[in-house]
């Protein structure tokens, strides 16, 4: 029995398992504790039981998801649209130390993920996969360019990112804590502010949306969206470099965020564009995880559990033996270091977690919770992406 599902339908499924993800999550202890986001919870569940539908050959659901990458890049357009250089200025020398070794990391993800690709006979995209597209990147980069690999031809390579991205998610959460009491422990760190109450957060002042303003935030989103993928288009034509049209709409909104600060400083309002990006990211993580063919990766599941598995390691030797010491080698920089393993292996939320759980238990740190997010939500994304899509052109 075979079940088409149209446009309209495909969307109010994806909504519906976003919104069930988000129902376990505050039931199960396990997918609060590892930050597991609520789109990949529901859109998995979705995948495990049309794969088990399929083979038992009861049911299959074929999908419409043909508005996924309009909701991929509004998302990808939000995040430029945060990355404002005052922010960079405001989190000083250690910012950029931090943001440099995050470039520095997503160089080594991919040349782990290829090398170990070769090593079993692979095609080095699929090593790539992950690499700093699942590692660093996530979920999000990796049904993004899981996608972008389909349709050049790489099987598969959807599903791998997902699986990989799922994997070092949870292994980020394992690893952050217990490398940073080893750093704490070691060292003798104390923290060097007092308790405030807020954990060592930094917030941006909380102020009401306000329809006017929303209509504002979609005009500049959707600009940069519309000029950006024709640059992207553009781009690859000239050159014959392979540039999706998310990354170009990014770009451009990076630039026309910073000349709106010139003009206006109060124009862009964040709260909106983070609330956008928040919706978009969940309807697209949602459908991509539900419409991903659990079954072409079961034969490839040993290679990647050792390439995620040597990825961790990396990024736990890196963060004691090189971050930690360039970061200052004090308190701040071993909270930092629980930042850094949290999205170098998944996303920011996993960081954030893993500083939360750490300054909870041994005290506050605002440089951490400062600079951790503003490098993990955005400007990670400045070195990764080039990186990635180099790497793709190379092994395409």
């Amino acid at each position: 029995m075979e079940l088409a599902l149209n446009q309209v339908t495909t969307i109010f499924l994806s909504i519906a398992l976003l919104t069930l993800g988000m129902f376990l999550i505050k039931k199960v202890g396990f997918l609060r504790k590892f930050c597991i986001p609520a789109p990949v919870v529901g859109g998995l569940l979705f995948a495990i039981f049309a794969t088990i539908f399929k083979s038992l050959g009861w049911l299959e659901i074929t999908l419409d998801t043909s508005l996924q990458s309009l909701f991929m890049l509004t998302f990808f357009t939000t995040i430029g649209l945060g990355a404002s250089f005052k922010l960079i200025r405001l989190g000083g020398k250690l910012l950029v130390i931090y943001w440099l070794a995050c470039g520095f990391l997503a160089l080594a993800q991919n040349a782990i993920g290829v090398s170990m690709a070769y090593l079993f006979d692979l095609h080095p995209l699929i090593g790539m996969m992950a690499g700093a597209v699942s590692m660093e990147g996530g979920h999000g980069a990796a049904t993004a360019f899981g996608q972008t690999l389909e349709d050049l031809g790489i099987h598969s390579a959807l599903s791998i990112g997902v699986a990989a991205a799922t994997f070092g998610l949870v292994a980020g959460g394992l690893v952050g804590g217990p490398t940073v009491k080893y750093l704490i422990s070691k060292h003798n760190l104390k923290p060097t502010e007092k308790d405030d109450g807020i954990g060592g957060h930094f917030e941006e002042t909380e102020k009401a949306i306000q329809t006017d303003s929303f209509f504002i935030q979609t005009l500049l989103i959707t600009f940069c969206m519309a000029l950006g993928t024709y640059l992207g288009e553009l781009f690859s034509a000239a050159t014959g470099f392979v540039l999706p049209g998310y990354v170009g709409a990014m770009f451009v909104a990076v630039l026309v965020r910073n000349m709106v600060d010139r003009i206006n400083p109060n124009l862009v309002d964040m709260k909106s564009i983070s609330l956008i990006g928040d919706v978009t990211l969940g309807i697209f993580l949602s459908m991509a995880l539900m419409s991903i063919k659990l079954w072409e990766v079961a034969g490839l599941a040993l290679p990647l559990l050792v390439i995620v598995f040597i990825q961790v390691v990396f990024i736990v030797l890196f963060s004691i033996f090189v971050l930690f010491r360039l970061l200052g080698k004090d308190y701040d920089a071993a909270i930092m270091v629980a930042g850094f393993t949290g999205h170098g292996l998944g996303a920011t939320p996993n960081a954030m977690a893993n500083m939360a759980a750490v300054t909870e238990r041994f005290g506050p740190s605002r440089k951490a919770f400062l600079i951790v997010p503003i490098v993990g939500a955005f400007l990670i994304d400045v070195f990764a992406m080039p990186i990635i899509i180099t790497t793709i052109n190379i092994f395409n």
